[in-house]
């Protein structure tokens, strides 16, 4: 009895390759499986990297009855009891292997990138035999409940984040050499929309404090926007080049966030979402600016410190909390790390998946593994 998971489209999206993520939490709960990915993709070699059991096949938009014979012979010398599609193609030539294999549970991946028409079309000729579908988003949730899905076939499971490259001890020092940090400098990642002057008065006061307690402390603004020269002249009149350090938006962002040491941001910035998360994923605590909502994974004094956006003072003594008290702040920092990673990492995710799988074998009677 076995479990198959198929992704024809093989590519390596990080973040977004779901099927990668299950594949290794099936692995590591000792369940008998199969991973079919595209033959001579980028995903192959991560999953064959990996250890884990990969069948490669050849998959095309034409063409593919070689491919749903290997797959049904595949399903049923394996005595496959569950298949899980990961997009369109996969579950094109998939479903059809699964139906001469008499397959019994059939799960898929909603697919979010492609268009209404195609989504329609997907549901009409794959999806009629399913038996729960995934879908990443509530938003997908309601595209495929208006397109005439049965809601009660649908599992939102967001997509994890691949926490890996965050977790790498020699990227401490990254802006240690690019910048020429000394190594007991203290340094504070600021993200900041810089557009907005009264943010930037409030910056700037928050850094005089800093400097004024210590030269160890160093901001780091990621941000850009057009008062961004305007906050670089500000600081030059104040000296302020020796403790403030404008970097912009960086692609490089894991190794940023990996040298920090706190992480500042503002309730305000919608695009700083993401950058909450991986700062969090680098066991940073948080000073977080109390403007509009809160996000949930920002508690105070557990996984972070939540401070008045009106009090230049006040954000900057959290800093320097942080800054004075190192055991307060690897508390903080690894209650963030905890909090993301059982919530929103690529192993939560692929948990997720996996525990419906289970809940549906219940549901069906079915035996897995």
């Amino acid at each position: 009895m076995s479990l198959f998971q198929i992704d024809a489209g093989g590519e390596w999206k990080g973040e977004r390759s779901r099927s990668f993520f299950i594949a290794k939490e099936l692995a590591r709960r000792g369940y008998p499986f199969q991973f079919i990915v595209q033959a001579d993709s980028p995903l192959q070699k991560k999953a064959s990297e990996a250890g884990l059991p990969v069948l490669p096949v050849k998959f095309s938009s034409k063409g593919n009855l070689l491919s749903v014979l290997r797959l049904y012979r595949a399903m049923k010398g394996a005595k496959c009891e569950l298949v899980h599609f990961h997009d369109d193609l996969s579950a094109a030539v998939g479903s059809r292997a699964a139906s001469l294999a008499k397959v019994p549970l059939r799960v898929a991946s909603g697919a979010e990138d492609l268009s209404q028409k195609t989504n329609s079309l997907f549901r009409q000729k794959y999806i009629k035999d399913i038996d729960a579908i995934i879908a990443s988003s509530e938003d997908l949730e309601r595209d495929f409940v208006n397109g005439g899905m049965d809601s009660l076939l649908i599992e939102v499971i967001p997509f994890g984040m691949d926490f890996s490259p965050y977790q790498d001890n020699a990227a401490k020092d990254y802006l240690g050499q690019k910048l020429d940090f000394d190594p007991n400098d203290f340094l504070v990642g600021v993200v900041a929309q810089l557009s907005d002057p009264k943010m930037i008065k409030y910056l700037i006061r928050a850094t005089r404090f800093l400097r004024v307690h210590s030269s160890r402390i160093k901001v780091v603004i990621l941000g850009k926007g057009p008062l961004s020269m305007d906050l670089e002249k500000e600081f030059d009149e104040i000296e302020g080049e020796e403790i403030a350090f404008f970097l912009g938006y960086q692609e490089d962002s894991p190794l940023v966030f990996s040298s920090l040491d706190v992480f500042v941001c503002s309730a305000s910035l919608e695009s700083m979402n993401h950058g909450l998360v991986e700062a969090m994923a680098c066991r940073l605590p948080v000073v977080f600016t109390r403007v509009g909502e809160i996000p949930e994974a920002v508690k105070h004094r557990k996984t972070g410190l939540i401070v008045s956006p009106r009090s230049p003072k006040i954000l900057a003594n959290a800093v320097i909390r942080l800054f004075e008290d190192r055991e307060l702040a690897a508390f903080l920092g690894q209650k963030a790390y905890d909090f993301v990673f059982t919530k929103l990492s690529a192993e939560a995710m692929a948990s997720r998946a996996i525990d419906m799988y289970e809940e549906l074998a219940k549901k069906r009677g079915v035996r897995l593994g």
